[in-house]
């Protein structure tokens, strides 16, 4: 049996004998193998994924995708890049500037980011941009026209329906939707259109005599 080598004989990091410390070769050697060792563990990966080590590099280096769309807003048509990641609500406040779209739960919850996409309500914060591509959206910014307010923003001053005003563009994204397709809406109608779109000032009673108020008032398209 080997005598064990004397303790002092060992560095404290990482029992590396002192013989080696005090080599350059042996220190060269020792790098050497941890370098190679690290790199076959890298390699190893990579080919375990199925993509060539300068795919890989690449990829790791490259820009997001981007595809270039054509969309109408609020009766303007724009020509843009995005990137194939961004929402429609990060296009319309951080690219076009049309920030009375709010970013509420950012998960299709609240509905506070609620546009009309070719007439329809749609979760903004939930719709990729490049789904726009080729798309009618009208916001919050388009309702009014020639400086007055469409009757349903009206409504919503007359009746008090803002509170803190947070959820008031998505809820007036609603009611516009409802009023385009149903001219005067009873209560029960306004409840179930904007079930979708959430107060959290709980002023519910407000929003739906202002809605039904619309609809009496303007008894056509809001």
């Amino acid at each position: 049996m080997r005598d064990k080598p004397d303790a002092s004989s060992y560095s404290k990091q990482g029992n590396i004998p002192k013989s080696d410390q005090r080599s350059p070769k042996a220190k060269f050697r020792r790098e050497c193998l941890e370098g190679a060792g690290s790199t076959a563990v890298a390699t190893a990966a990579v080919q375990a994924l199925g993509i060539s080590t300068a795919d890989a590099a690449e990829s790791a280096i490259s820009a997001p995708s981007r595809t270039a769309i054509r969309l109408n807003v609020n009766g303007v048509s724009y020509s843009v890049e995005v990137e194939d990641r961004w929402t429609l609500v990060e296009l319309l406040r951080d690219q076009l500037d049309l920030t009375g779209t709010k970013i509420g739960c950012n998960r299709s919850e609240c509905g506070a980011c609620t546009v009309l996409m070719n007439g329809k309500p749609v979760y903004s914060c939930s719709q990729l941009a490049v789904w726009a591509d080729g798309a009618d959206v009208l916001t919050v910014e388009g309702l009014a026209q020639n400086g007055r307010l469409s009757p349903v923003q009206q409504a919503f001053i007359d009746h008090n329906a803002p509170q803190c005003g947070f959820c008031t563009p998505g809820q007036l994204m609603a009611a516009t939707a409802l009023l385009n397709t149903v001219p005067r809406p009873d209560a029960a109608q306004v409840k179930q259109a904007l079930v979708g779109n959430l107060c959290r000032c709980s002023n519910y009673n407000a929003i739906v005599e202002a809605v039904v108020a619309a609809g009496a008032q303007q008894g056509g398209a809001a």
